[in-house]
């Protein structure tokens, strides 16, 4: 069963569509059946299982994912090959590129920009205008 669909609403970006999605059923505590949330470029970007969430004004396109319980939202962005899952957050106007991966219960929020090879675990947090990329962990 279907947890999300995309919307005819969509965003032009670098000649990339991105549609804003609507929740088909209640998803955790974050999304109401038929609320609208943040944009995506196809369904691969967002699982289908589980509580996994975009939302606010947050975007995920080119092959990155967001899986399991996951959240992206404000104005956050997840792109390239990057992966967010577990219980992860990205939020505010983070951004996680390249192929990077949030997972577990990390937090990269506010300006903070996280991409290359990098990963950010556990109960890891990346705040305010910090980096982290290449091959760090």
């Amino acid at each position: 069963m279907k947890k999300y669909e995309l919307t005819d609403n969509f965003k032009m970006y670098l000649g990339r569509k991105l549609f804003q999605i609507r929740a088909l059923v209640d998803i955790g505590d974050v999304a109401k059946a038929g609320e609208t949330g943040g944009y995506i470029e196809k369904e691969k970007n967002l699982d289908q299982c589980g509580d996994a969430w975009v939302y606010g004004d947050a975007w995920v396109y080119g092959d990155a994912r967001v899986c399991d319980d996951a959240r992206v939202y404000g104005n956050a962005t997840v792109f390239g090959n990057a992966r967010v899952y577990g219980n992860a957050r990205v939020a505010g106007n983070a951004r996680v590129a390249g192929n990077a991966t949030v997972f577990g219960d990390a937090r990269v929020s506010s300006n903070a920009r996280v991409y290359g090879n990098a990963a950010v675990a556990s109960n890891a947090r990346v705040a305010g205008n910090a980096t982290v990329f290449d091959n760090a962990t």
